[in-house]
């Protein structure tokens, strides 16, 4: 079979043929292309359809995940069947690099896509400006991806909205359990109680904020660098009648005002400040409680010390621009030299498996509502970032740890218990 592109030129092997060499083959997996040809079962429970050369073309110019991604966000690649099932059927080229010897091969065989369709990547991709990890480019960041719509996470996150990892008591749990679940493991490890002071950096729409006061009796100040975030969170404080305890502000980490906190928690922020910042960030913290005070870092990591701190090229482009992970062990010695005695870790990915299962299945509920409120484009990275970010965290390509640390008090007073009173055993 001969495949034929749009402006005459012709490539002599098919073009399922070649894919299928890169993507392997799977019994769960067909691929469908625009030049007719074919490969895989025609039971298959997933189609993958290669719907116009200029996909090829981006597999050229960004082999791996980005060139599928753009790909499939521009609709020039479709997934029917379940896109998570697809994934994980080629999950050595949606999770990790193709190797050189490969993309070479690739290459030479998708050349004259290349030269007769490339385009620019799509506009959805992020570019911020400015010194990495200035407030400025920081701000750029976290606006790109936090502040998309509110009404769209709605769709995504359900009524808690809580976009960090849940806590699942059984794995038939509700999602609006596991994260409540979630947020008072967090206040059992701070022993948080009436009349104390929380600080919550990176506090999202303020879930941790609104739990620690209705539960606890905590004044409770959440800080994020997203207005619309802000905004929301603020606006259902109030409407819960939780304004004397509880507040949110469109604030940097870094400018949050100084006082004396009894505890900290910190939600998935680490992720985007930097390993530059992180030695900072913490001792910033520390500086924040008062001796005997906690601080719970909860936080997305690699399993392994990184050849590169940035994220995956499709994750750093169009979902968290800017992000960087590192190995818990790298976080631990850095809450250590800040100061903080750790007194517990514990490593959650299987729950964010779960909780990225039930995004999905909300988003897909709300496909329609969502792509109306932003775009077949953006809802498409969506989908694809939540199917791939589960697949991660099931073959543990990324993790999810809690560290609980200490500010000691005189002659090493810690303030804990021999075992169990603070939620970790």
């Amino acid at each position: 079979m001969t495949g034929v592109l749009e402006r005459g030129t012709t490539t002599t092997e098919p073009v399922a043929t070649i894919l299928s060499r890169v993507l392997g083959q799977s019994a769960t997996l067909r691929v469908e292309a625009f030049d007719g040809s074919v490969i895989g079962a025609a039971d298959a429970p997933v189609t993958l359809r290669v719907n116009s050369p200029r996909a090829l073309a981006r597999l050229v110019g960004a082999p791996g995940s980005l060139g599928l991604a753009r790909a499939y966000v521009t609709e020039e690649i479709d997934v029917e069947g379940d896109l998570y099932t697809a994934l994980r059927a080629m999950s050595e080229v949606t999770l990790h690099s193709i190797p050189r010897q490969e993309r070479l091969w690739l290459a030479r065989r998708l050349l004259p896509y290349w030269r007769e369709h490339r385009m620019p990547p799509p506009d959805l991709e992020a570019r911020p400006k400015g010194l990495l990890h200035s407030k400025r480019r920081d701000s750029q960041a976290i606006s790109h991806h936090y502040d998309v719509s509110n009404r769209f996470y709605e769709f995504v996150l359900g009524p808690s909205m809580t976009y960090t990892c849940a806590t699942y008591p059984d794995a038939d749990a509700s999602l609006e359990t596991a994260q409540a679940t979630k947020y008072e493991l967090v206040a059992s490890k701070l022993d948080l109680k009436p009349g104390m002071r929380l600080l919550d950096v990176g506090c999202g729409w303020g879930g941790m904020v609104r739990h620690a006061a209705a539960e606890h009796g905590v004044r409770a100040l959440g800080v994020t660098l997203s207005k619309e975030q802000a905004e929301w969170g603020q606006a259902e404080i109030e409407r819960k009648g939780l304004g004397a305890l509880a507040e949110v502000r469109h604030l940097d980490y870094r400018d949050v005002p100084d006082g004396v906190y009894d505890a900290v928690s910190s939600i998935g922020l680490t992720e985007h400040i930097g390993k530059a910042n992180v030695d900072s960030y913490f001792r910033a913290m520390q500086a924040k409680l008062r001796p005997g005070g906690r601080m719970l870092n909860h936080c997305i990591t690699q399993p392994y010390k990184p050849d590169h701190r940035h994220t995956d090229p499709f994750i750093r482009r169009y979902v968290f621009p800017d992000g960087e992970l590192e190995p818990v062990g790298t976080l631990v010695t850095a809450m250590n030299e800040a100061g903080f005695e750790v007194r517990h870790e514990e490593n959650l990915r299987e729950h964010y498996a779960l909780t990225l299962r039930d995004w999905g299945t909300n988003l897909e509920r709300n496909w329609t509502d969502a792509v109306a409120e932003v775009g077949i484009g953006r809802a498409r990275v969506w989908r694809l970032y939540m199917a791939a970010c589960r697949l991660g965290f099931e073959l543990n390509n990324i993790q999810l740890h809690q560290v609980l640390g200490v500010k000691l008090g005189d002659g090493g007073a810690s303030g804990f218990p021999l075992r169990g009173a603070h939620g970790a055993y």
